[in-house]
């Protein structure tokens, strides 16, 4: 009733997204995927299981010991609640609220216990504790605790589902009619899809496309309520609201996207059909003053993004996006509007459900990431994988073929090689190329000898550089290495 973002739960969660450290952050991303939230979410909820047990246990050894931690429990909420970038003082009510339940509730349970074992003791003459409630207590216990539960479980749904009104951006996102580009993306050639069973296809799907955020709530908004503020260093200060949007002339491309976070190899990548608004449009409407070098983009949920203005306005394909793949935004890829920008990787680009955009300076302003030790500009690394067959998989002595892609988002790939074992490398086959903002798929035919054998792959772009073969992690500005795969040969 009060905002989504302000239940204890996902504020903690938050809370833990934001301070957790970075090493940490990759191996929950690397080990996860696209699952990382839903780990989160399993690994909170058995957390506080085991510590809410512990309370009951506490409160009834030694009283108030148990109802004390609770409290500190709720205090934590207001504290993670009061936190949020769009946090107002009413975001501490669900967590005083929770606080006080869970202390009465605990109070009611030990209290039914307590007045038990004093039936022991007064009946027996042993010290409380020392014996078990009778059957018909135990039995009532149960049922009250079950109760609660049930209760609380149902408390739940009905503020999710009903409370939290997601319902209305997911009705809303069904009555959005895109309209026709006045640039469309070309067709894609067949020569540019080489649909090898067990292969990347060419354009991802929307169902599949790759999401790492920080968003553990999808923010909740309609194209009523967006509007997209733009201010800071510019001539002129103007707010664009969705129909004077739609209005504009649109862009469509092919982009693919990618996040810092891939490792080599990794699958954090997709290429989409983007539509949108040119952003260099909007930029020149408000009137970019001397000296701006960053756009600082805000998500609905308070995330920001630092952007080298540059990137939006040399002519690269940079969109305000409202499509993908043909329909509107889906509600996780940042509906009703996300930004879109070839040759950056996500975290300095890619900013969803976008509602502010600040010119300033990357001397005086910092971003999300940024602030927590990442590079500022993040333009992509040349890359490339294996996608088939399997690593560690079996197969006849004889013809394997083995099939993957490459990127060298806004620079374009010019080969790609592959080296068997130590081997000399030799070249693989290109797919026809679609653009220079995407990737491209490759295959190689090996005559494969019997034996345990490596692949290795490595591309090189049109400026004639090859992928850097030393492995690096992820932080700070994107994985290097080369991918390989271990085949057994039969």
């Amino acid at each position: 009733m009060v905002a989504p973002g302000a239940s204890p739960y996902f504020a903690v969660g938050s809370a833990v997204v934001d301070h957790t450290p970075d090493g940490i952050r990759e191996w929950a991303i690397g080990t996860f995927g696209t699952s990382d939230k839903l780990a989160l979410f399993v690994g909170m909820g058995v957390i506080i299981a085991a510590i809410a047990a512990g309370c009951g246990v506490a409160e009834r050894l030694r009283p108030p010991t148990g109802a004390v931690i609770v409290a500190v429990f709720g205090v934590v909420g207001v504290i993670a609640a009061l936190e949020r970038p769009d946090s107002r003082w009413t975001f501490a009510i669900p967590s005083v609220v929770a606080g006080l339940v869970a202390v009465i509730v605990l109070r009611i349970l030990v209290g039914m216990l307590r007045k038990a074992g004093d039936t022991i003791a007064h009946t027996t003459g042993a010290e409380v504790g020392e014996q078990s409630p009778p059957d018909g207590v135990g039995r009532r216990f149960l049922l009250a605790a079950g109760g609660i539960a049930v209760l609380a479980v149902a408390a739940g749904v009905v503020g999710r589902r009903v409370l939290a009104d997601t319902t209305r951006t997911v009705v809303d996102r069904t009555k959005v009619l895109l309209p026709v580009p006045r640039s469309a993306a070309p067709p894609v050639p067949v020569a540019a899809d080489l649909r090898i069973p067990g292969a990347t296809p060419f354009v991802t799907t929307n169902d599949d496309f790759y999401r790492i955020d920080t968003a553990l709530q999808v923010p909740s908004l309609t194209t009523g309520d967006w509007s997209l503020r733009i201010h800071g260093m510019v001539d002129n200060e103007i707010r664009i609201g969705w129909d004077e949007l739609l209005a504009m002339p649109m862009t469509e491309r092919m982009v693919t996207l990618t996040c810092v976070s891939n490792v080599i190899g990794g699958d954090l990548i997709g290429n989409a059909r983007w539509l949108g608004v040119p952003m260099k449009t909007l930029l020149d409407r408000a009137g970019v003053q001397p000296g701006v070098d960053m756009l600082l983009s805000t998500s609905a949920d308070g995330w920001t993004c630092g952007t080298p203005v540059s990137v939006a306005t040399d002519g690269r394909d940079a969109l305000l996006a409202i499509g993908m793949n043909g329909a509107p935004l889906p509600v996780e890829h940042g509906y009703p509007v996300r930004q879109v920008i070839p040759g950056l990787y996500g975290y300095v680009s890619a900013t969803k459900w976008v509602v502010d955009w600040e010119l300033t300076r990357f001397s005086d302003a910092k971003a999300y990431w940024t602030t927590r030790g990442w590079s500022a500009l993040g333009p992509i690394k040349l890359a490339s994988r294996i996608d088939r067959p399997d690593s560690r998989s079996e197969h006849a002595r004889g013809e394997v073929v083995i099939a993957g892609t490459a990127w060298a988002q806004h620079t374009g790939v010019a080969s790609v090689d592959v080296r068997i074992d130590d081997g000399a490398w030799q070249p693989a086959q290109l797919a026809e190329e679609y653009s220079v903002d995407t990737w491209r798929q490759w295959r190689f035919t090996w005559n494969a000898t019997p034996g345990d054998h490596t692949v290795t792959c490595r591309a090189t772009d049109k400026n004639g550089r090859a992928q850097v073969e030393t492995y690096a992690s992820p932080v700070p500005d994107g994985a290097t290495g080369l991918d390989s795969r271990t085949y057994t040969i039969t």
